[in-house]
């Protein structure tokens, strides 16, 4: 007999809460949320491919992201992360965050500084919260959180609340989404 006890890895554990970074309405039809790393070339892809998602789903679809930086073999992850969390305290989260998935090989702290002018930070705060360090614990943080949802590579996605490791195409993701969400 099974234990009950034991957790359904399956399922996305941690649901979405409020200091998540999120797009799209909460009472959203569908559900999207990646553990990803900026330095990660199939989180890179799949950036492209939510993006295709978002235009054609609208309002039905609900994206949170999580940082999951895999900093042994991404060296610049954990720094960007950071620099996603100092832009986010700025209300510039997101706009921060697509200039690093644009820009993946581009991550070292003069590129960093750079974005934050381009998207019209107070570089001055940007620069002293990142050589503070002010969000490496937040950042670590969601990863451990991704390690309690049984994350293990990036990107780790749920689609609705289920773990997917399928293809992340566009066509196959935006089937899984559709399909998984109307319990087919």
């Amino acid at each position: 007999m099974p234990d009950t006890q034991e957790l359904d890895l399956s399922r996305l554990l941690l649901p979405i809460h409020a200091d998540d970074h999120v797009q799209g309405p909460e009472d959203a039809a569908y559900t999207l949320v990646e553990y990803g790393d900026y330095e990660c070339p199939d989180c890179g892809r799949l950036f492209f491919v939510i993006h295709d998602l978002q235009a054609e789903l609208g309002e039905t679809l609900r994206i949170a992201f999580r940082h999951y930086a895999l900093s042994g073999i991404h060296p610049h992850a954990q720094m960007a992360a950071q620099a996603a969390e100092a832009a986010g305290a700025q209300n510039r989260f997101w706009e921060m965050h697509d200039l690093l998935f644009e820009n993946q090989n581009a991550l070292n702290s003069k590129d960093l500084y750079r974005y934050a002018e381009r998207i019209g930070l107070d570089t001055k705060r940007f620069r002293d919260e990142l050589k503070a360090r002010r969000y490496e614990d937040l950042v670590r943080e969601h990863f451990r959180r991704g390690v309690q949802n049984g994350v293990y590579r990036t990107p780790g996605l749920f689609v609705n609340g289920i773990r997917y490791s399928g293809l992340l195409d566009r066509d196959t993701l935006h089937h899984e989404i559709v399909v998984s969400a109307d319990g087919g």
